[in-house]
């Protein structure tokens, strides 16, 4: 049963999956207020129990103390509802990268009662309009560096009404800053339910489709009360760094909520490469590095050459699955342990995680507390230790779709949330990953869907046809692949290669493009003219 609403706007209430399509919720040991704002309480609630001087953000060259964030993030919200006409409930689209003015605005348009949908700035205007036009969204606060797809894409939509920028640097020149520096920084933040939707978190269906998984203000708490509380034992003097982008729910829980949840920082970085990340530890001394295991793989090589990595006590590895090399090794170089874990947009984030006490290579390890796992046959039967099957998930959060009934009702069966992934336990009831088993390409911990970049190659004139499939790489895990046919007189060179790369850079975020192109005179197909990819896996035409 869901608890009362703080949402003038409906939309996303209204829009939750049927009841009888939910999966199983178990709360037990999480006790939130009725009435709950999450912004609220990773910041004004932080500065009330005495963290006001503590660090919060460390970025773009200076430091904000959760006193600061507090004031910064109240400006915006008044600047929010009383000159843009943000209403509760209304969905607010952020575009840009992992800067603290991210953050703050986040921040600002949760505690004016939005709905937030966080994006990559790699977006072009087609896959942002996917995304406004799914969660009707009204209004966009855009970096102003980034501001021509977003403008692009609102030229083109019913409901994007509002488009304002702000400075993703430290001037806070953009309109929105404007605004925020004539309003009091004192705001009374909109009374939401702690079961109002808080959060939409969009991610790639296998057909290439958004897809909006939907987060209450307690789930963002959940998930810092749980893994970050229990595994990382998150203190005041922890200093957060990593790569993953704040518009996902990996990089927003474990580079905004987690560190904010506990009077810790967070020092973030547009351009996380390793040797940013390198520089940025070695500067502020920082002790949680959230990455995948091609980033801890560059940076190991960099110790060679005198990388001091010393201060981090925790090293989190999710997105992909972590190699047992890449975990022995930072072994032996550091004497403690990587952190593998595994999490879903769906589920919010990590829901099965090695700990400091209890670590593996090649497992994933055990369920957080409060969740519970198994391994299950296409009938939802329990599979004994040893065998590969679907991984199966409950626990204090969980899959719902915005309006999408055929997907929740595939993603969730007997109240159960099947991940798309393939596991096996063992003896000891630890999990080991064994595959995506939803045809997702997983890159350097990118979900990549093949349709999509396969609709950008075509839309170029020297394709005939292409399949695209995920095959093996040593640094990504999988890289994308693209089989080409071309149209008779094309040539298949390099020249060519570079041509489609650089098509689907413009036509598609940078990161989807294929690594590798092969020509080939024809794809494998069934009798019915159905491309059959396994057949490219297995090398076969």
């Amino acid at each position: 049963m869901l608890g009362p609403t703080g949402h003038s706007d409906t939309f996303a209430r209204d829009r939750l999956p049927a009841p009888q399509d939910w999966p199983v919720l178990d709360l037990t040991g999480f006790n939130y207020p009725e009435w709950l704002n999450v912004g609220v309480e990773l910041t004004d609630r932080m500065v009330e129990r005495g963290f006001g001087d503590n660090v919060a953000l460390i970025g773009n060259g200076r430091s904000r103390t959760y006193k600061e964030l507090a004031d910064w993030s109240n400006r915006i919200a008044h600047a929010l509802v009383a000159d843009y006409g943000v209403r509760p409930g209304n969905r607010v689209l952020i575009r840009s990268a992992n800067t603290p003015a991210m953050v703050a605005c986040w921040l600002a348009a949760t505690k004016a009662g939005a709905v937030v949908v966080n994006t990559m700035p790699m977006l072009r205007a087609a896959e942002l309009g996917k995304i406004v036009d799914k969660a009707a969204i009204t209004h966009a606060l855009c970096d102003t560096r980034l501001m021509e797809e977003l403008v692009l894409c609102g030229a083109q939509s019913a409901t994007l009404r509002t488009i304002v920028g702000f400075d993703g640097t430290a001037n806070f020149d953009g309109e929105l800053d404007r605004m925020a520096l004539t309003k009091p920084v004192r705001f009374e933040a909109v009374r939401t339910g702690r079961d109002d939707v808080a959060l939409l978190g969009f991610t790639s269906g296998t057909t290439g489709e958004p897809k909006a998984t939907m987060h209450f203000h307690r789930d963002l708490l959940l998930i810092a009360d749980g893994y970050a509380k229990e595994v990382l034992a998150v203190r005041p003097d922890d200093i957060f760094v990593g790569s993953p982008p704040l518009a996902f729910t990996f990089g927003l829980g474990g580079l905004a909520v987690f560190p904010l949840r506990f009077g810790a920082a967070a020092a973030l970085l547009e351009q996380a490469s390793p040797p940013n990340m390198i520089a940025l530890i070695e500067e502020h001394r920082a002790t949680v590095c959230l990455t995948a295991p091609t980033a801890y793989r560059v940076m190991m090589q960099a110790m060679d050459d005198g990388a001091d990595l010393s201060s981090l006590r925790a090293a989190v590895s999710a997105g992909e699955t972590l190699p047992a090399p890449v975990y022995e090794e930072w072994m032996a170089r550091t004497g403690k342990p990587m952190l593998d874990g595994i999490g879903s947009t769906e589920m919010l984030h990590i829901f099965i995680t090695n700990r400091f006490s209890d670590h593996h290579p090649g497992t994933t390890g055990r369920p957080v507390s409060g969740y519970r796992a198994k391994v299950v046959d296409d009938a939802m039967n329990a599979l004994p230790a040893g065998e590969i099957g679907r991984l199966a998930v409950q626990g204090p959060t969980g899959c719902r779709y915005l309006d999408d009934p055929e997907r929740q009702r595939a993603y969730v069966r007997d109240g159960w949330n099947l991940t798309g992934d393939s596991f096996w336990q063992d003896e000891a009831g630890r999990f080991h990953f064994a595959a995506r088993s939803d045809g997702m390409i997983v890159s350097a911990g990118y979900n990549l869907a093949g349709p999509e970049v396969e609709a950008a190659l075509l839309a170029h004139a020297a394709v005939a046809e292409c399949a695209v499939i995920g095959t093996p790489d040593e640094a990504r895990g999988e890289i994308v692949q693209a089989h080409v046919v071309l149209r008779p007189g094309q040539t298949g060179d390099a020249l060519m290669v570079r041509l489609l790369q650089d098509h689907v850079k413009k036509t598609i975020a940078p990161y989807k493009y294929p690594r590798s192109v092969v020509f080939v005179d024809a794809l494998p197909k069934t009798q019915t003219g159905k491309i059959q990819r396994f057949r490219l896996k297995d090398g076969g035409v």
